[in-house]
């Protein structure tokens, strides 16, 4: 199965156009960016403001969810009031559960979104083994759920999106394929065909999970299942991130999963979903857009040099394996094999914190790049590369700076030439930081010089992100290294495109925990904020944060509501969810243990929780992020 024209070239997927209101998605146009607003449906006045501020920082579609048909009603007087004050931007409305609020919801907007998993199943976690009969059955039931909303839709001549979320699979899918990304696919598919025996095509299609690689693989999957049922199955994908937290560890995340499918050219619109204000997602959107589009410029000459070359790659694109290589030893390090992807640091950055490196706690550099005993070659260089393949002993190896290739294609390229043995060292980019004499001293007006177009930055702490055009830095480094690691490729990484030491360690190290190559600290789950939210996540995350961050390797999911809980939290060992307003319910795993805690109580009860299950530790003294930071 394919999933791209060439994994080695870009080309952007080749998709048809669905019309959202006076937005086009998909065909020529250009990727587009979307939000969601976080107030409550029911207060029209502030769904009408969050909206028109969406807008005017430069976001495309608005989606506002719905979950009762009170709120699905009220869309109505969101919409006018909107073209009242001359806002066309698209709206779309955001359905879980309620067939009946869904086509309430579509009488006004210009969207539904739809979630397969829920919107004609209640879940319940039963373990059923479907006959085929009893399968074919409830697809009957389905259909009976799901037409009357395809019909009416086709009616008014709006779209729809079918957005399957690995947190919310149906029963009937988990029984029968698991918490896959083949699961999520066939749970779309499902709603797809139906959708198509009613000849109504203006649907989008998205695979959302809050781990990258599950998200990787499940988008992959989808296009290459798209590609076998024929050319007419072109439709667009919106891509997304379900829970990626909030920060830079969100930037990374998003990157990671958002900026690897658009590079191999998946993707016609994308939401970044961040623990923050909305207006502070789309910025990081366009710039990630913007730096992916720089990175597989049709414009680069090479670009036929890689394709030409191979025309197989070495991993599996729909299953995370590791390339297996064997140990070698650098600097008493080991490297490759079943080590720990290691951070190597350049000669001149090591030399800059050599006095505090005992103080640097886990962002310690590992390796020295001058002192690796390093091959560096061409990836297009047959000749240097046999010469590494035939020799006896085990080389470390990476793509030689200076050369012009797309960074993922070369480094793929490499992994498909070079025997499994020699373990691979992935930098970010393949040229040394350039020194700027005219570098801004204001880490805001260096993003607006980034993204010109978003005011809403200045008034953003999402964006002091402490150094000249960082947030360019991590999200290329982020997509072009964690792509890397998704696919199984690397066994040591070198972030060059950032000058000061402790921050391009910092960054190493958050790409390794986002890409789930290297677990060194606490690892959160959150979802963004939405009108269903049960409590005001940004303090609610910050007040687990500030009481649990110590805690290594403990992976803590933070839900508002229970739309994405207890699946996004399959891979979590705790949960914290809103239950009722005002109450919490924690869960272990994707199983719920305590109910309806009030929440001034939660956080402490959660705590109370952990040590329970042993995995509970006092915190220490941590110079180790000042240190990093410096």
């Amino acid at each position: 199965m394919n999933y791209c024209a060439d994994p080695f070239s870009y080309h952007r997927r080749v998709s048809r156009e669905v019309r959202v209101g006076n937005v086009g998605v998909g065909g020529d146009n250009p990727i587009r960016v979307q939000s969601m607003i976080t107030c409550d449906t029911m207060d029209t006045e502030a769904s009408i403001a969050q909206t028109i501020e969406l807008a005017e920082v430069g976001c495309e579609i608005v989606r506002i969810t719905a979950p009762t048909v009170k709120d699905a009603a009220n869309l109505q007087h969101i919409v006018r009031g909107l073209r009242e004050r001359e806002c066309d931007v698209p709206i779309v409305a955001d359905i879980h559960f309620k067939p009946e609020a869904a086509m309430e919801a579509a009488k006004w907007v210009d969207k539904v979104r739809i979630n397969p998993g829920n919107y004609a199943d209640s879940k319940k976690f039963k373990i059923i083994e479907y006959s085929d009969e009893q399968y074919a059955s409830e697809l009957t039931r389905i259909r009976q759920r799901f037409a009357p909303l395809v019909e009416f839709c086709k009616k008014r001549g709006i779209a729809m999106r079918i957005g399957t979320n690995h947190g919310s699979l149906s029963d009937r899918i988990m029984n029968r394929y698991g918490d896959t990304p083949l699961g999520m696919v066939e749970s779309a598919l499902e709603f797809a065909r139906i959708a198509r025996d009613l000849d109504y095509h203006a649907f989008v299609f998205s695979m959302k999970s809050s781990n990258p690689k599950v998200m990787i693989a499940a988008y992959r999957l989808l296009v290459a299942r798209l590609n076998e049922e024929g050319a007419d199955w072109n439709y667009p994908i919106h891509l997304g991130v379900t829970e990626a937290g909030e920060g830079e560890d969100a930037r990374i995340k998003s990157a990671i999963g958002i900026g690897s499918l658009l590079a191999d050219g998946i993707g016609d619109t994308i939401r970044v979903s961040l623990t923050e204000d909305s207006i502070h997602e789309i910025p990081v959107a366009k710039a990630l857009v913007d730096s992916v589009a720089a990175g597989v410029s049709p414009a680069n000459p090479q670009r036929s040099e890689v394709s030409g070359q191979r025309s197989e790659i070495s991993f599996d694109p729909f299953s995370y394996q590791r390339r297996t290589a064997k140990k070698l030893e650098r600097e008493g390090v080991q490297v490759g094999g079943d080590e720990l992807v290691r951070v190597v640091i350049r000669k001149e950055q090591h030399e800059k914190i050599a006095h505090k490196i005992e103080r640097m706690g886990d962002y310690k550099p590992e390796i020295v790049f001058e002192n690796a005993n390093l091959i560096e070659v061409d990836p297009r260089d047959n000749e240097a590369i046999a010469r590494v393949n035939d020799a006896a002993q085990t080389e470390l190896v990476t793509v030689k700076d200076g050369i012009d290739l797309p960074m993922i294609a070369a480094f793929r390229l490499l992994a498909a030439k070079l025997r499994s043995r020699h373990p691979i060292l992935l930098k970010d980019v393949l040229r040394h930081p350039e020194r700027s004499e005219a570098k801004s001293k204001d880490p805001v007006e260096a993003t607006l010089k980034l993204t010109p177009r978003d005011p809403s930055v200045r008034a953003g702490r999402a964006f002091s992100l402490g150094m000249t055009d960082f947030l360019h830095t991590l999200l290329i480094a982020s997509t072009n290294i964690g792509s890397l690691l998704c696919d199984g490729i690397g066994d040591a990484i070198l972030v060059q495109g950032e000058e000061a030491p402790g921050q391009l360690l910092r960054l190493s190290y958050n790409i390794l925990q986002a890409a789930g190559a290297r677990i060194f600290k606490t690892d959160y789950v959150a979802c963004p904020s939405c009108g269903r939210t049960l409590f005001n996540l940004q303090t609610t995350t910050a007040r687990i944060k500030a009481a649990t961050v110590h805690l290594k390797g403990v992976k803590i999911a933070i839900m508002g509501c229970i739309v994405n809980g207890p699946g996004e939290m399959a891979d979590a060992d705790f949960g914290y969810v809103g239950g009722a307003p005002g109450k919490v319910n924690l869960y272990v795993g994707k199983q719920a243990v305590k109910f309806n805690i009030p929440e001034a109580e939660a956080v402490d009860r959660l705590k109370d929780l952990i040590r329970e299950h042993g995995k509970w530790a006092e915190a220490e003294a941590q110079p180790a992020l000042a240190e990093a930071n410096a």
